[in-house]
């Protein structure tokens, strides 16, 4: 009895795959009502039985994954102080989606199917934010010729870009992951006046002034230091040997939160001053370090000696 059951199962499902009767049975699979994909019937199956060949079913939901996924967006704090809402993410539901494809697949005629989707949320909320504004555990400031005009926007894009970033207890820190590359398209500019022992970067020249200010933010706040590298010579914007030099594909600026709660990047670059403060929550026992203090005399400048076309990735 079992083996002529699954004799007629398979009788039914050669009719319902009939090549001649398939032709126009495709499968269009939208997002919010557009058609992002379509199949026919057989495009998953094996040759001979309709049965789904899992390694091309696989490859395909790889791709309709990568197209639907949409990224959550942390809670973040503004230039007014307010708090900004994060916003849900979402990503493809295979579970849910195999269950309508094994409809489709063992059906007849055509069929749409609306990607189904699963919320992704934010690891940062506008909760978490508020209570990680209550402790201060660290502040640190460097200057900067503001008339720079190039090097002093790339200083606040950077901090822009680390500014209300959260470490969770565990996490680390990498500089150049969390800004990125520093390129024309993402605004950087190449800064052709530079500051004297610091490295030409090309497009994003000043970057280091951030890096190197954060560094010293988060040395006096106790937190673990992974990697710290220095130029090569002394850069006027902080203490002798007080700086971190990154580049992208190149040095990287990391740190480790050893401790039992969150910590909370603060980053402001405008009117010449660029500030890094660190907060958490009320309950953060935390061991604060002694870090020497910078004059708010203005950093000696040169000419690029190096110069890069500004289309130069860096």
């Amino acid at each position: 009895m079992k083996w002529t059951s699954m004799a007629y199962l398979l009788l039914i499902l050669l009719q319902n795959h009939d090549g001649d009767k398939v032709i126009n049975d495709k499968l269009s699979v939208t997002q919010e009502g557009k058609i992002i994909s379509t199949i026919n019937r057989n495009a998953h199956t094996f040759p001979v039985f309709p049965l789904l060949d899992i390694d091309k079913y696989d490859k395909w939901v790889n791709e309709l994954d990568r197209k639907t996924y949409r990224e959550a967006t942390n809670a973040r704090i503004n230039n007014n102080e307010q708090i900004v809402s994060g916003q849900n993410g979402f990503k493809l539901n295979r579970i849910e989606f195999l269950k309508r494809y094994y409809e489709y697949l063992y059906g007849i005629g055509p069929a749409s199917v609306e990607v189904p989707m699963y919320p992704v949320y934010p690891e940062v909320d506008a909760e978490l934010l508020a209570s990680l504004r209550s402790k201060q555990i660290s502040n640190y400031v460097t200057y900067y010729n503001s008339s720079n005009k190039d090097r002093s926007h790339n200083i606040a894009l950077a901090a822009k870009a680390i500014n209300s970033t959260v470490i969770f207890p565990g996490e680390t820190f990498s500089f150049n992951q969390v800004v990125g590359i520093r390129t024309t398209g993402k605004g950087y500019r190449r800064a052709s006046v530079i500051v004297r022992g610091e490295l030409s970067e090309g497009v994003g020249g000043g970057i280091c002034q951030v890096s190197s200010t954060l560094f010293n933010a988060v040395d006096r706040a106790g937190l673990n230091i992974l990697k710290r590298y220095s130029h090569s010579r002394h850069v006027t914007y902080v203490p002798p040997g007080r700086d971190a030099t990154v580049s992208w594909g190149g040095p990287d600026f990391v740190f480790k939160n050893a401790y039992n709660q969150p910590i909370l990047i603060r980053a402001f670059a405008g009117g010449g001053s660029m500030s890094v403060t660190l907060f958490s929550s009320d309950v953060i026992e935390f061991s604060s370090r002694k870090v020497p203090s910078m004059s708010n005399r203005l950093p000696e400048e040169i000419n690029d000696p190096s110069p890069k076309p500004a289309n130069v990735k860096e």
